[in-house]
């Protein structure tokens, strides 16, 4: 690089061409740092963002009509949220809550406002975490998934948890669902088939402060007899056809929500008459992980 002096003397000679390469040097110089601030901005905001839809596959909406609970006073206290829980997380379930939810067609600010208390990312392995919030389902580990949050939001509104209900929910998963519903319910009863989730599940419920939840290992296609009646019940597993002990075990003005099907599923409601008889329609098609254990044998097989 040239010193003080050579500058001198070549500006004394051609001083318009020296001031022009000192201009051409200092607008380099000028775009460097331009681009080096906005890679450094982009790093720390996660840019650039690719659509979620092209990232992940996820199902869009149908609008249906659908049931909408009246708002009431939950009658159970929140679990508190944890002191260390990150605010981007907050503002990220704010977001799904709007964008997801209410954008959609999920009106009952009931249900809205148990989806904007419960730290989704808190039922999710440490590795999906940054995803918890997104439109898609998530891997929990054996073989088996955390529903969409806007399956999860319509499924309990078409539920219609009402705060002196006892809900069923079948297929605890990492136990989310069940968060959801003891929001909204008296109690909450919950099976998981698969023993090393709902002995997780049981941990996490606890540890984050419901004491309105009780976890059962079992398989929930015969429902649980011993807390019945429920008036609301919910699967997150689909079977081949609505099984007959869980319309059953529904209290009379209960609905039953969960998907059917196998290759071809549909969100199938069932609700219990005043006669004993059910009234059963579908509101959309889903794709849901398969219900294991006793659905999946042949229906001549089954008892009663």
């Amino acid at each position: 690089m040239p010193d003080q002096a050579d500058r001198q003397a070549e500006l004394s000679r051609d001083p318009e061409g020296a001031r022009v390469r000192r201009c051409a040097w200092g607008a380099a110089g000028a775009i460097v740092a331009a681009a080096a601030t906005i890679l450094a901005l982009g790093t720390l905001n996660g840019w650039p963002v690719v659509d979620a839809q092209f990232r992940r596959p996820f199902m869009p909406a149908i609008p249906e009509p659908v049931a909408v609970a009246q708002p009431s006073q939950r009658p159970a206290p929140a679990a508190e949220q944890p002191p260390a829980e990150a605010d981007r997380f907050v503002e990220r379930r704010r977001q799904m809550v709007e964008s997801q939810l209410a954008a959609r067609d999920i009106r009952d600010e009931r249900v809205l406002d148990a989806m904007r208390r419960v730290p989704r990312h808190l039922y999710v392995p440490e590795s999906e975490r940054e995803s918890a919030y997104a439109d898609w389902p998530l891997q929990i580990g054996a073989g088996q998934t955390i529903s969409q949050p806007y399956i999860v939001a319509l499924m309990t509104q078409l539920a219609r948890p009402t705060p002196v209900a006892r809900a069923l929910d079948v297929g605890t998963g990492s136990g989310y669902q069940a968060a959801v519903l003891a929001e909204l319910c008296q109690q909450v009863y919950s099976i998981e088939i698969v023993e090393s989730l709902a002995r997780q599940a049981r941990a996490c419920l606890a540890a984050l402060g419901y004491d309105n939840i009780e976890v059962q290992h079992g398989d929930g296609y015969r429902g649980w007899p011993e807390r019945a009646p429920f008036d609301v019940i919910i699967l997150a597993a689909a079977p081949p056809r609505v099984p007959a002990p869980l319309v059953e075990q529904l209290a009379v003005g209960g609905r039953l929500v969960l998907p059917v099907g196998d290759q071809t599923q549909e969100l199938i409601v069932v609700e219990k008459q005043a006669d004993g008889t059910a009234r059963q329609w579908s509101v959309i098609p889903v794709r849901f992980v398969p219900m294991t254990g006793e659905a999946q044998r042949p229906a001549t097989g089954r008892g009663p």
